[in-house]
């Protein structure tokens, strides 16, 4: 049996005043909740036991997803009284995971990829942490220039030769005397394992994958959810 922590604790500054009502994760896109386009993902890869670990108005998660029975998961909360960062939150969920590994998912994050890819490139490289990877989508439409002209337009390309951290890793129970109390993965976790060769990445060139962070955001994904599902 699979588990998955989702980091669900932030404030979501930059998309008030909708979370003023509610934290990041309930806000509806594509006509439900992001938390539960996550849950359908880790569902379809045979995960059953979900850790959310929330913060703010961690009240409006437990009424929404409870015990996790009603959508056949088994749905526990860890929920943080300060914010602790994302590693900070995942040490304080530590007695609360009862598996060799796990998967961790950022909280804003939609996505269709391959979670066993990601579990097997684990397996393949015996590192603490297997990362998921994809391509640089460039937020702005790019000018294609010929000396004194502009020639052509194309609108947020994707550079397929640069990659970045798509916000979902799966990681070895032995990550946790890495994690500080208080504190980030990205800044204060990750360079070591990475200079020590612990941390392992999966590439997801043809995936869909969106972070959403803004208000922008809400409302292109909103429209390609409701055309084109990508679950």
């Amino acid at each position: 049996m699979h588990t998955a922590l989702i980091l669900a604790g932030g404030l979501g500054k930059r998309l008030r005043p909708l979370t003023y009502r509610i934290p990041k994760p309930m806000i509806k896109v594509g006509g439900k909740p992001i938390i539960f386009w996550q849950l359908e993902l880790l569902k379809k890869h045979g995960v059953r036991n979900v850790v959310v670990l929330a913060g703010y108005k961690a009240g409006a998660i437990i009424d929404a997803i409870g015990d996790g029975s009603s959508i056949g998961m088994n749905v526990l909360y860890s929920v943080e009284e300060e914010p602790l960062g994302t590693a900070g939150a995942i040490r304080k969920a530590f007695g609360l995971i009862n598996t060799d590994t796990f998967y961790v998912l950022n909280g804003d994050v939609i996505t269709n990829i391959d979670l066993t890819l990601l579990r097997e490139k684990l397996d393949k490289t015996g590192t603490l942490v297997a990362m998921a990877a994809v391509p640089l989508t460039s937020p702005y439409g790019i000018l294609v220039i010929d000396e004194d002209h502009v020639v052509d337009f194309k609108e947020k390309p994707v550079f397929e030769d640069i990659w970045i951290n798509a916000g979902i890793y799966i990681m070895r129970r032995e990550i946790e005397s890495y994690l500080p109390r208080k504190g980030n993965l990205e800044d204060q976790v990750f360079p070591e394992l990475a200079r020590n060769r612990k941390l392992a990445v999966q590439k997801y060139p043809g995936a869909f994958w969106r972070s959403i962070d803004s208000h922008k955001d809400v409302e292109e994904v909103d429209k390609i959810l409701k055309t084109k599902p990508p679950l």
